[in-house]
């Protein structure tokens, strides 16, 4: 009897575990990247690859280029660029980075000189959401690339006339 209710448990808590795993799992575009060049040294190639989603045209991608370092109260930011070439012949683009790893901050006055781990990132960029495409990435080896879905509102709103 004993046995039979742990059994029981045992097959209830793995169909629970299975059915979250399940809604959990997320449909993918089969991955192509070859076609991208290879990174030149000091680089690394790093890619984005979205789910497929309901409405894409809906939906935006905003990706930011950085690391973490420990920093006080101000705010900083770090220097360099993002910039999107064509991959010839294929009709698609990828992002090559420039920069040192440089930031460069506001000059307040920090009451509390306890320092953060925080993400300093290059000016963040907006692109349209592809689930067919990858989002490719050229940058320096110290670097790396966060993004974020970003989703609209349920319905338009309207401006306010003064």
């Amino acid at each position: 009897m004993k046995f039979s209710k742990t059994l029981i448990a045992g097959l209830v808590m793995m169909v629970g575990v299975n059915t979250f795993a399940q809604k959990k799992a997320e449909k993918f575009e089969k991955l192509e990247i070859e076609m991208f060049p290879k990174a030149k040294d000091g680089y690394k190639q790093v890619y984005i690859q979205l789910p497929v989603a309901k409405n894409e045209k809906d939906l935006k991608v905003e990706y930011f280029v950085g690391k973490e370092k420990m920093v006080d109260c101000n705010n900083y930011f770090m220097m360099g660029s993002v910039k999107s070439q064509d991959l010839q012949g294929w009709g698609y683009n990828y992002y090559e980075v420039e920069s040192n790893g440089e930031t460069a901050g506001t000059l307040k006055g920090c009451l509390n000189k306890k320092e953060t781990k925080k993400f300093i990132y290059i000016k963040p960029e907006i692109v349209g959401y592809n689930s067919k495409l990858p989002l490719v990435f050229y940058v320096p080896k110290d670097l790396e690339v966060r993004y974020r879905v970003l989703r609209p509102d349920a319905g338009m709103k309207k401006a306010v006339q003064k």
